[in-house]
């Protein structure tokens, strides 16, 4: 009888204590998220380079200040990059540093470390975190330095400028490069089967990641190469969740803007294995504006913006899954790079996007979360150069892209007020 005892006993505390941690995983139930018993619903930041600071003693005290400040404003998801695929330059510029693969095949775990001690701080913040394990573009190394690895990018061109057609030539080819992939999985099934060195919890189970994204803005780079594209989408979605049965999966891609067209977007996101969709909306660098004429640009970004939103928002609806505006960003004031130069367009930019968050929820909407881009916090540019240099702050914005273009510091008060304006308004 005893023994019966002990075995139910022990039985019901396993269940219990399984109930209890399902409870702090983020969860999707139709078009919502779902946290415990309530939906979860977000306002979030980008903060790729956040696993990069806890490489050194200052960089840890800077980690803890900017995750701190983040709770305090009531930023409760942030996306982060996880890997750096080689060394030194390419395509005309220096990547990020330090590489977890410097080399093919050779791997340093000193990045890792530091995702760790990320998510080990995260987890005491009650924070979430979004993880992307690749990268379509340069400045990580990404499906680029697959190609170079397996020779079908020599280093003549690797290394130099790329012409846009050149980028888009080269990097549809990923997608039909078995080596690449296989490489690029042995990466992924390192991280997400990984165990925290601090914690000692299996990434599996760390209820501070809501979610595994396939890359950074994947995309198929030529209309040629959209089925091999649709195949690694499913894939490599299909080999996350066999590893990872807790964390939700997502695409990364920005929109049909990066898909070629609104039905590649929508195949992709109809996979079983893919939970939500995100989009990402640049003014900028979609030609919405010209110059400095950011402020007189405005009623037409709004409008561009609204229409992007909506036709991704109706495939969703059909789909019956989720949508996270994941990247949104604006230049300052006269497109300045100096933290003096005002946010007045970038705060209402800002607040149009945040309200379409904030009436979606309140009208049942597929939309369920926003992380701008990008969070600089305490950083600070050198202003020495345009570009970022080894040994300076990291920010917002990635090494190929001017330093103050698109982050927001901790300095920046009135887009925290417009932030924290939305926070209640979202908690209504």
């Amino acid at each position: 009888m005893r023994k019966h005892f002990v075995a139910l006993f022990f039985y019901f505390f396993v269940v219990t204590i399984c109930s209890a941690l399902a409870q702090d995983f983020v969860l999707r139930k139709g078009t919502h998220f779902i946290l415990g018993k309530k939906d979860y619903n977000y306002i979030g930041a980008n903060y790729w380079y956040g696993g990069l600071l806890a490489l050194t003693e200052n960089g840890k005290i800077r980690l803890r200040t900017e995750l701190d400040f983040l709770a305090k404003h009531g930023i409760n998801n942030l996306r982060i990059m996880t890997v750096v695929e080689g060394e030194g330059v390419i395509n005309g510029v220096p990547r990020v540093s330090p590489a977890f693969q410097p080399g093919k095949g050779v791997y340093k775990n000193e990045l890792l470390y530091a995702l760790d001690f990320l998510l080990a701080e995260m987890g005491k913040r009650k924070l979430k975190a979004v993880l992307y394990l690749s990268n379509n573009w340069d400045w990580t190394g990404g499906f680029m330095q697959y190609l170079n690895w397996n020779g079908l990018m020599p280093d003549s061109i690797f290394k130099r400028k790329l012409t846009w057609d050149e980028q888009r030539d080269y990097t549809s080819k990923f997608y039909s490069c078995a080596p690449c992939i296989s490489q690029q999985y042995e990466v992924l099934k390192k991280i997400v089967g990984r165990i925290n060195s601090i914690t000692h919890k299996k990434y599996t189970d760390d209820t501070a990641i809501m979610s595994w994204e396939l890359a950074n803005e994947p995309r198929p780079m030529r209309p040629a190469a959209i089925p091999v594209y649709k195949k690694w989408i499913a894939a490599t979605a299909s080999l996350i969740k066999k590893i990872d049965k807790h964390h939700l999966v997502t695409t990364g891609v920005e929109g049909d803007m990066g898909t070629e067209n609104l039905q590649t977007f929508s195949d992709i996101h109809q996979d079983k294995n893919i939970d939500y969709a995100t989009i990402h909306i640049w003014p900028k660098n979609w030609g919405w504006f010209k110059d400095t004429s950011i402020a007189k640009s405005l009623n037409e970004i709004k409008a561009n913006t609204k229409n992007y939103i909506d036709r991704h928002a109706h495939e969703m609806t059909k789909i019956n899954k989720p949508l996270v505006i994941e990247e949104f960003g604006l230049p300052r004031d006269e497109h300045l790079y100096s933290l003096s130069a005002g946010t007045g367009s970038r705060n209402i930019y800002y607040g149009f996007i945040m309200n379409e968050l904030v009436k979606s929820i309140h009208t049942d909407g597929v939309i369920r979360g926003v992380n701008f881009w990008g969070f600089g916090g305490i950083g600070r540019p050198s202003h020495k150069q345009l570009l970022w240099m080894k040994g300076e702050d990291m920010l917002g914005d990635p090494p190929p892209e001017e330093q103050g273009l698109n982050t927001v510091f901790d300095t920046d008060t009135s887009t925290w007020k417009i932030i924290s304006d939305y926070k209640k308004k979202l908690a209504k």
